[in-house]
């Protein structure tokens, strides 16, 4: 399902937390930063969940690529140089941005579902991420993920996107 649906900015405070988000941050935490209840703080999740088009139990590494994608919040600065990704990596990293089950990313990255979650692990190994979140965090601070509106390079930068759909029209692909 697509959206065509514009991704509207983020309140302040909904900013906030969704910057917390990006740095991974437990949402316990988040309330104890921005002084809010850990309630009001699910609340401001579900809706940068819903500003961003994704549906509600979207994992939160899909939700901060699209935070970072869209621009709603500011790129961290890259941790080193970029690791040397083979084609094959650069289609599992994209198919991890775009997907939450393994028979999807699987299909989107050329390899067997149940091959998926090692994979994964090995992907995160090369990139010295701590968990999916952080190598998401990490590939856009490379350069290695799409921006809106661009389309990222082998070597980390971006060019214009000619077609497709972009980060603002695509919600996360959770399937049930």
């Amino acid at each position: 399902m697509t959206t065509t649906a514009p991704i509207t900015p983020l309140s302040r405070t909904a900013r906030r937390i969704a910057e917390q988000l990006v740095h991974r941050v437990p949402s316990k935490d988040i309330a104890a930063q921005v002084n809010l209840s850990p309630h009001t703080v699910r609340s401001y999740i579900h809706t940068i969940r819903a500003t961003l088009h994704c549906p509600p139990r979207c994992p939160t590494h899909l939700v901060v690529h699209r935070l970072l994608a869209t621009g709603q919040v500011s790129l961290p600065p890259a941790s080193g140089p970029a690791p040397d990704l083979t084609p094959a990596q650069m289609r599992l990293l994209r198919a991890l941005t775009e997907h939450s089950r393994a028979l999807d990313i699987g299909m989107a990255a050329g390899i067997a579902p149940a091959d998926v979650k090692e994979r994964v692990t090995e992907l995160m190994g090369i990139a010295n991420a701590e968990d999916t979140t952080h190598l998401v965090v990490l590939a856009h601070g490379w350069g290695l993920l799409p921006l809106q509106g661009k389309t990222a390079t082998a070597g980390g930068s971006h060019e214009s996107a000619p077609t497709g759909p972009s980060p603002t029209t695509r919600p996360c692909s959770v399937s049930a």
